[in-house]
């Protein structure tokens, strides 16, 4: 399918903050062709500011560096040095918060993947299938804070997976209660990440702060948009995390009770119709379906599945009953992309798609 023409008929520039880490690479990636933006800047940190992003760079990625990437010189991570309107951030979330509302300030819309504002009332959290339409709380924000830029956030990368894998369920069936344990990718923990004898052969079950991301984002993604705020999902959540010795693509298996208690046949016949948020389809970087349901009764599996829709789509397999709640499922989605650099681009994507970009009609 040819993606349509940009809003506003040119393609607009667009930066990416860390760009030498892990996901700001996965950003220069998809945004190096994108046909609605236009890869102009990127920044990192004082040590590699002057540099060509090719000599700044250790490419992680097995595709070829994008050529319109290597050149650009490296610069700091400073409003006032970066021009392009629309920022994506990779930054690490212990410089993040402030240099991202420096921007926002500046008049610069910030699609974050750090943690720092993700629970601020007035900042919406969105994984784009299942809650785009949170991003309207942007003109709230902007009245309230005096700005004209915006932030918005990304979920935790395990919170997208299993919010993409229980929206449609919520939905239908009101959930109540949720245990999830997930097995995370390596590539989670960013480059170089967790030592090699530390993971090889091994499950580690700890990961700083992850836990109580998991239960605090999930309620707000599977909430519903007020004037002011985001009034939170009445579900309660239970979460364990692990880290296992998986390249990229994380696991949650996920036991639910809802109010509807929906048989396993009734919940694959929700999950099979659902193709996501209003809007989103036909943005260039959604994939065709936003779930992906597994056959197979050992699916879904990281190696064979993590790049389902180009690694935008979450799988969803082994939907069974459970005998103490009403349903037990195993979802798996891309970390790096459908749960970080994919995931915001293609809020992007809708923000310009519907006139949210400063300057640039729908």
């Amino acid at each position: 399918m040819t993606p349509r023409p940009a809003p506003g008929g040119q393609r607009l520039p667009v930066a990416v903050l860390g760009a030498t880490g892990a996901v700001g690479q996965t950003f220069v990636r998809l945004l190096a062709a994108h046909p609605w933006f236009r890869l102009a800047e990127v920044a990192a940190s004082e040590r590699s500011a002057g540099k060509p992003y090719a000599q700044a760079t250790a490419w992680l990625d097995p595709s070829p560096m994008p050529a319109a990437a290597a050149a650009l010189p490296v610069t700091a991570c400073d409003p006032a040095v970066v021009a392009a309107p629309i920022v994506f951030s990779a930054l690490d979330s212990g410089v993040a918060g402030d240099v991202e509302l420096a921007f926002a300030r500046a008049g610069r819309l910030v699609l974050s993947n750090a943690k720092n504002h993700r629970m601020a009332p007035d900042v919406p959290l969105v994984v784009p299938d299942v809650n785009a339409d949170h991003q309207h709380l942007l003109a709230h924000q902007r009245a309230v804070r005096g700005w004209t830029g915006a932030l918005v956030t990304n979920s935790n990368c395990a919170a997208a997976v299993i919010a993409m894998a229980l929206k449609p369920l919520h939905d239908a069936f009101g959930l109540r209660q949720l245990f999830v344990t997930t097995l995370q990718a390596v590539s989670g923990a960013g480059y170089p990440g967790v030592p090699s004898l530390d993971i090889l052969g091994n499950v580690i079950p700890w990961i700083a702060d992850e836990e109580p991301k998991i239960e605090a984002e999930l309620p707000k993604l599977l909430g519903t948009l007020g004037s002011t705020g985001i009034e939170g999902a009445g579900v309660a959540v239970s979460a364990q995390v692990t880290r296992v010795p998986v390249e990229h693509g994380h696991t949650a298996c996920l036991a639910a009770a809802f109010t509807g208690r929906p048989t396993a046949e009734e919940a694959l016949e929700v999950l099979a119709a659902w193709r996501g948020a209003a809007g989103v389809r036909d943005l260039p970087s959604a994939p065709a379906s936003p779930l992906v349901l597994a056959a197979a009764t050992d699916r879904p599996q990281p190696r064979r599945d993590v790049m389902a829709g180009g690694g935008m789509s979450v799988v969803v397999g082994r939907v069974r009953p459970d005998p103490v709640l009403d349903l037990r499922l195993v979802a798996m989605g891309h970390n790096v992309v459908v749960g970080a650099a994919g995931a915001s681009v293609l809020n992007a994507e809708w923000l310009l798609a519907n006139g949210v970009v400063p300057g640039v009609a729908a």
